[in-house]
């Protein structure tokens, strides 16, 4: 029962994390930068500049907006294509761990054995956290070049310097949930695909301890000789000792016998 709710959670949580990523790509104010008003005023604003991953514009005071979209892909700014194509590397990679967490689960029924199913789950936890690494790359690439503007001494002063907008943080959020859906998946199949070592008892003389490390062979362990078998070693040797003390007795006899005859 608890695996099952572990994955359900897990599920629930790494999709609400891929529908936040998805929705930043279509959103806008990525960044944003205000101009004030007349005489350096702060209160009244005249304009408003933002930008996203597909166009850069200009809204005025009488809630005009211009827009310029941007070109073909091969004459954008190099970090913007960086963003877009890490983005999309990430939503892809996510919806393929979405599809296999859903057959891979248990309260499914899709796959086949407990064995299969957990290796599918796992699979889709690894295509999970590859894909929200993948999306908080994108992310923290975008939020360094707003910062590295931002706080640059030597920035010319009629230059726009950019804010951090609602769209980052979104994101930011999603790929964490990404990354905590997935650890929700690893933890309900860790110990079937990783079992830990077990005491095998094969005869009534021996102990067989399977070994720790996988590097070992099947036929590689540690035996130990129970008390029975030490009993029988010991037993054992007395009773050679006793006949070869025989031995020695009769042929000491015989050999005074014959002497004597």
């Amino acid at each position: 029962m608890k695996k099952r709710i572990f994955q359900i959670l897990g599920f629930l949580v790494s999709t609400l994390g891929w529908l936040f990523v998805s929705c930043t790509m279509a959103m806008d104010y990525w960044r944003v930068s205000q101009i004030g008003g007349q005489g350096g005023s702060n209160i009244i604003k005249v304009g408003w500049y933002w930008s996203n991953l597909w166009k850069d514009c200009f809204i005025d005071s009488t809630a005009v907006v211009n827009c310029r979209d941007f070109s073909v892909l091969w004459s954008v700014t190099p970090f913007i294509q960086g963003v877009r194509g890490l983005l999309m590397i990430g939503l892809g990679l996510g919806f393929v761990g979405a599809i296999l967490a859903f057959v891979g689960m248990e309260c499914t029924y899709l796959g086949g054995t407990d064995e299969i199913n957990d290796k599918v789950l796992f699979s889709g936890a690894i295509f999970h956290i590859v894909g929200g690494i993948s999306d908080m790359a994108g992310y923290c690439l975008y939020i360094n070049r707003i910062a590295r503007t931002a706080f640059n001494p030597n920035l010319d002063p009629t230059s726009l310097r950019y804010d951090i907008g609602t769209p980052l943080f979104l994101g930011l959020v999603g790929s964490f949930l990404i990354l905590v859906g997935a650890i929700f998946y690893l933890v309900t199949v860790y110990r079937v695909l990783f079992p830990e070592p077990k005491v095998v008892y094969a005869y009534a003389s021996k102990t067989y301890v399977t070994p720790r490390t996988r590097s070992r062979t099947l036929y590689t362990g540690y035996y130990r000789p129970s008390r029975q078998s030490k009993r029988s070693t010991l037993s054992s040797g007395s009773k050679s000792s006793e006949l070869s003390n025989i031995s020695q007795i009769t042929d000491e006899k015989i050999s005074d016998r014959d002497v004597f005859v």
